[in-house]
């Protein structure tokens, strides 16, 4: 039994429900003091006298402490948050692929046959519709290019959002699923400021490089997504750290990078040849000479752009330092 102090009256009732009057406050039977609750022994105690009102209370609360409401937030458990690297946001059940039960001992055959026919049915509801089979098949290939590139969830996450505005516009009629899908993650890569070139996207797809400009130029095209040129200083730090090149490499070769951007050389010349081209002039001023064919294996660029580009390089920059 309680006692419950409110506004008007102090009453005795059964573990204690809220009175008609208001707020109402749980007391001490023994000397009417306030009650508190201890969360690390579950009980609830009189704060004066230390009589233990109640024990083995349920703590409905987190056992992890928040500080903002984005922490919070991101700690809630209240299922796996959405996704857009899944046609159904994550939204819907999956059973797992292990033949155990909850305690981890095998199933036996009867159990696991049956457990293989409720797989099936699970994926054949899970995608009703060929819409939703195509995004299905779309996001899969996505996240298997993505993983093969080493690129972040933030850079599938946009390509998912781009692939479902490419759908929603209906603009994959005559076009391949696999097409559009790298375009996607192509596109998304250059939107968040981790692009990857042509080659190396064209290398993890199944689709030809040709076919991949086509459908990148058709998606910016038709979704306006006005994509600004990628910034060749971007694949510097990458291409530096595959060659084992030093710090001082890498700034000279941004430096060289900075110096033919403001006199305008990199329009119309491939970003990923200039970042190239400029590793391999950093290195040789920085003496930690490494081959054309070396840079060229990294980079995925022919030996005759990184000889080019190298020239136009050099010269920019010899022409900055007399002006």
């Amino acid at each position: 039994m309680y006692k419950i102090r409110s506004h008007d009256r102090t009453d005795t009732t059964e573990r204690g429900t809220a009175s008609e009057d208001g707020v109402t406050e749980l007391v001490c039977p023994e000397c009417d003091a306030d009650v508190i609750y201890d969360p690390e022994r579950a009980e609830q105690l009189c704060e004066s006298c230390g009589l233990v009102v109640d024990a083995e209370l349920v703590d409905r609360g987190p056992e992890w402490r928040s500080f903002s409401q984005e922490e919070k937030e991101s700690r809630s458990r209240v299922g796996a948050p959405t996704t857009n690297r899944l046609h159904d946001k994550g939204l819907s059940t999956t059973i797992g692929w292990r033949n155990e039960d909850s305690s981890g001992k095998s199933l036996n055959t009867r159990q696991r046959e049956l457990m293989g026919r409720l797989r099936v049915w699970d994926e054949r509801f899970r995608a009703k519709s060929n819409q939703e089979r195509n995004l299905k098949q779309a996001l899969g290939e996505i996240d298997r290019m993505a993983a093969a590139l080493g690129l972040p969830e933030i850079v599938r996450e946009t390509a998912g959002v781009l692939y479902r505005r490419a759908l929603e516009e209906e603009l994959l009629p005559g076009r391949s699923i696999e097409g559009i899908a790298t375009a996607c993650l192509y596109g998304a890569a250059r939107q968040t400021g981790i692009p990857r070139s042509l080659v190396e996207i064209s290398d993890v797809s199944r689709v030809e490089k040709l076919r991949i400009q086509r459908a990148y130029r058709y998606l910016v095209q038709e979704l306006e997504l006005g994509i600004e040129p990628t910034d060749p200083t971007t694949y510097v730090s990458r291409f530096n750290s595959e060659l084992t090149l030093s710090a001082e490499s890498e700034r000279v070769a941004r430096d060289l990078l900075e110096t033919a951007m403001s006199l305008g050389l990199h329009s119309g010349k491939s970003p990923v040849g200039l970042a190239a081209s400029a590793v391999y002039a950093a290195s040789h001023l920085t003496n930690e000479s490494v081959t054309q064919q070396q840079v060229s294996d990294v980079t995925q660029v022919s030996k005759v752009t990184i000889r080019n580009r190298y020239q136009e390089l050099l010269e920019a920059q010899a022409d900055d330092e007399f002006a």
